[in-house]
């Protein structure tokens, strides 16, 4: 029941937050104009190549047999999402139990009567019918998700997760499915990026930025690793001061406020975001 209470305020929140954000003077847009390129795949345990296997072998089956793409049509075309239900967490079942971060539209997202959606929790429950496990979905801070899977709390971390070398000394990835890449989330009237044509137009902008400024972001995301520099990503840093969210919506909302100077975001989750602020 708290954890109901608290999703039902999350999500009254974020609704409020986003029906008090479509005046003109309020509203925000994405500059789609890549500043990198990254893949998403899922995190098991380590050495657990049985069950790898397996999830290797049903992203393979349904992007042959065009699931995958209904899903994805489900949230960036007119397909209609599934609403999916959780079972409580029972060790005496046979259970798939997934690792995500609602609140990172459209892969992740739970309403008010506590019902998931988003490409990763379809992926989820047809994985689990695949399977024949019942779907448990634990729905906890990002930066927890790779923690979950490598502690043996989850059996598979499924949140949008960003292949990284730092990720993969504690966990084992699956084959990517999704291509993502970063992108910058400014008021809609700002003018600054306008004359940009490419993703290196967009980050020499960002990179005349000095310590005073500061960006937003969510926590523990690529974002993040993009703002405050990343070796292995091959993200040189911005002398910018990283601003970090729980959600992408709340570092929009502290842009809108004044408080950060931009956002920087995976695009997927950048686009379906700035469309709800805008009332679209």
């Amino acid at each position: 029941m708290k954890k109901f209470i608290a999703l039902a305020l999350m999500a009254l929140m974020l609704i409020g937050c986003f029906a008090g954000c479509t005046a003109e003077s309020t509203k925000v847009k994405v500059i789609d104009l890549p500043l990198s390129s990254e893949e998403y795949a899922f995190a098991v345990a380590q050495n657990d190549t049985e069950f790898l296997g397996k999830v290797n072998a049903f992203l393979k089956k349904i992007k042959e047999d065009g699931t995958f793409d209904k899903i994805c049509n489900n949230y960036f075309g007119d397909g209609t999402p599934l609403s999916i239900e959780s079972a409580a967490l029972d060790e005496t079942k046979e259970q798939l139990v997934v690792a995500t971060s609602t609140g990172f539209e459209p892969f992740e997202m739970v309403d008010a009567n506590g019902k998931y959606s988003g490409v990763d929790l379809e992926i989820a429950y047809y994985l689990a019918k695949e399977l024949n496990l019942e779907l448990v979905i634990q729905d906890m801070d990002f930066e927890a998700v790779v923690n979950s899977v490598q502690s043996g709390k989850s059996d598979i971390a499924m949140a949008g997760l960003t292949i990284t070398a730092k990720r993969q000394e504690v966990v084992t990835f699956s084959d990517s499915y999704y291509n993502a890449s970063q992108v910058v989330i400014t008021m809609e009237d700002d003018t600054t990026f306008d004359e940009c044509k490419t993703g290196e137009d967009v980050a020499a902008i960002l990179a005349k930025l000095d310590k005073t400024s500061k960006i937003g972001c969510q926590t523990g995301t690529t974002g993040e690793l993009y703002i405050n520099g990343d070796e292995d990503l091959g993200f040189d840093g911005l002398k910018a001061e990283a601003g970090t969210y729980k959600f992408v919506a709340l570092a929009i909302t502290a842009m809108q406020q004044g408080q950060v100077k931009y956002v920087i975001a995976d695009n997927g989750p950048a686009k379906a975001i700035t469309e709800k602020f805008n009332g679209q």
